[in-house]
């Protein structure tokens, strides 16, 4: 049976809805009403008196039609265009992809879209970047592991921010907290030759995280000796970041029992190391890690390490926010996390 005349036409109409934007002006003419009647009908407003039969029409067309309101427009005349920036240094790592679905899920909840851009720790991409999210109408920023040296002109929020800048809000984690549970846990399984591995000069928290770790090896007696103290030089996403430093502490000879890594990347890599030189962990040496990312419990042996709740951290950060956006919150200069100890399989006693 071959297609009526109407039925052609509706065909021809609803193909050339999906190859083309409807305009607000094309679906009123096909429902024969003024433009403003459609407008107000679509884009809710209220305290207009408009029969629910004509407001169920001029829905049923735009579906039919596949209308979409222009969100530019809408946002160029209340000023709002629920778009948020984030800066993050690459999208690969275990930490940053747990604290970006914290804040992914909480903008999604809040109706906002969200521009990401990673920045490799370079200096001038972190400015242009920042740039670029407001000039296309970036509400707010958040800034992941980034170090920031300017204020910017719409509210800001840093994931492991530490330096104090006016109309920043730093979530940070409680590091002086995260040193104390990982080094007493060490000193409780009479651990006193400890090696300890400092993060890159770019990560956000190294300064802090190490300070930290020195504050309370000092408090409990530990002496920390410049020969078992390595440090990270390279800017990489994978095991690998830990394993040729420790082959190199390794190669020294020196001995200690246990080792306190920068975060769970780079202990992996130091288990691997430790097991190819023919060293059990934790028999031989005991090793903590610094985060909890979902690998850490799926590694041989499964990781002893300091919790970060990433995602929730995401969460704070972004609520806090949408929070400055809104004017419900008055801007805070720091928003301080707790960490926990997390006991698995890489750590244990002393060998006697």
């Amino acid at each position: 049976m071959k297609d009526s005349g109407t039925e052609k036409k509706n065909k021809v109409t609803a193909e050339a809805a999906f190859q083309q934007p409807v305009r607000l002006k094309q679906l009123a003419a096909q429902l024969g009403l003024n433009p403003a009647t459609v407008s107000v009908v679509l884009n809710d407003v209220p305290g207009r008196s408009i029969p629910q039969i004509t407001r169920d029409r001029i829905k049923a067309m735009a579906k039919q039609m596949n209308y979409q309101p222009s969100l530019l427009a809408r946002s160029l005349r209340n000023r709002r265009t629920l778009t948020i920036g984030i800066l993050v240094p690459e999208l690969g790592d275990g930490y940053h992809t747990q604290v970006m679905s914290g804040i992914g899920d909480q903008l999604i909840n809040a109706g906002y879209f969200y521009f990401t851009a990673h920045h490799r720790h370079q200096k001038s991409l972190v400015e242009e970047y920042t740039r670029m999210f407001i000039g296309r109408g970036a509400q707010g920023i958040i800034a992941v592991d980034t170090l920031l040296e300017h204020p910017a002109p719409v509210p800001m929020v840093a994931v492991a921010g530490h330096r104090r800048i006016e109309g920043v809000t730093n979530v940070v984690l409680d590091h002086a907290r995260a040193a104390e549970l990982a080094l007493t846990h060490l000193y409780s399984l009479g651990h006193r030759k400890i090696a300890f591995m400092r993060g890159q000069p770019f990560s956000s928290d190294s300064d802090s995280r190490w300070n930290s770790l020195v504050k309370v090896a000092k408090e409990l007696g530990l002496e920390i000796k410049p020969e078992l103290v390595i440090t990270l030089d390279r800017d990489m996403s994978s095991p690998e970041l830990g394993y040729p430093v420790v082959q190199q502490l390794l190669a020294t000879k020196k001995q200690f029992t246990a080792l306190v890594t920068f975060n769970d990347i780079s202990a992996m890599g130091s288990i691997r190391a430790l097991q190819d030189f023919g060293l059990c962990v934790p028999t031989d040496v005991s090793v903590v890690g610094f985060d909890d990312i979902k690998a850490a419990a799926y590694t041989l042996p499964r990781l002893t390490t300091i919790n970060q709740p990433l995602a929730e951290i995401g969460r704070i950060a972004t609520q806090s926010l949408l929070n400055r956006i809104n004017g419900t919150e008055i801007p805070r200069a720091e928003i301080v996390v707790e960490p926990a100890l997390v006991v698995r399989e890489s750590t244990g006693p002393v060998k006697t």
